[in-house]
């Protein structure tokens, strides 16, 4: 069935279409598979450090669960106009001691992060200040993040693993087209064994 001419003709088809659909993509991953297997060489050890200090409005620190609850998503909005903050913010932290209605000390924290990047969030709820220290580790921090899904979003994930399935059927559309071709065939089954067996050998040996 697989040597059929239209099952081979669809297996070139698909095989040349997913090939170029993933030139790029390939590249990509096989590029930052180099820079994430040596990030003592490409991975910069002194990342840009920054800080922000921002004055909040009062209101941001009440809601409809009480006075002194933060109104969490206005909180986030305000930051993401008015401050220089990317990523995904985690969950909010926040400390309160009272004495009656009085606010005595008040704390909230909570980071953001992206690829290459993160940023703490600290506000003194008592002075309506906000400190924001962040920190970017550079383009090769952010391709290699990337490359493995890391703080990089659910639709980035979906990227991946839709890439993943279609290098499976780049690689079944080619073991498709050399069936009818048996000499070729035997040639790279060798190839593939060769392949198979140092790949073993070299994690027995070597992987400690």
């Amino acid at each position: 069935m697989l040597k059929h001419k239209s099952v081979q003709l669809w297996a070139r088809r698909l095989h040349i279409y997913i090939s170029m659909a993933l030139l790029l993509v390939v590249l990509f991953f096989a590029i930052t598979g180099i820079t994430l297997n040596r990030p003592e060489v490409f991975v910069s050890d002194s990342p840009n450090i920054t800080e922000q200090q921002l004055t909040l409005p009062t209101e941001l620190f009440s809601s409809q669960q009480g006075e002194f609850v933060p109104n969490t998503k206005a909180l986030l909005d305000y930051l993401s106009q008015h401050a220089n903050v990317s990523g995904t913010p985690s969950e909010v932290e926040v400390f309160t001691d009272l004495d009656g209605n009085e606010l005595i000390e008040g704390e909230i924290s909570f980071d953001y992060k992206g690829p290459g990047y993160n940023a703490t969030v600290f506000i003194d709820m008592t002075t309506a200040e906000a400190t924001i220290e962040s920190t970017h580790y550079g383009i090769i921090a952010v391709l290699n993040d990337l490359h493995k899904g890391r703080n990089s979003g659910e639709v980035w994930k979906w990227f991946i693993d839709i890439t993943a399935v279609l290098m499976i059927f780049f690689v079944l559309t080619g073991v498709c087209l050399l069936l009818p071709k048996k000499k070729t065939l035997i040639t790279s089954m060798k190839w593939m064994g060769a392949g198979s067996i140092i790949t073993a050998l070299i994690y027995l040996a070597f992987v400690p």
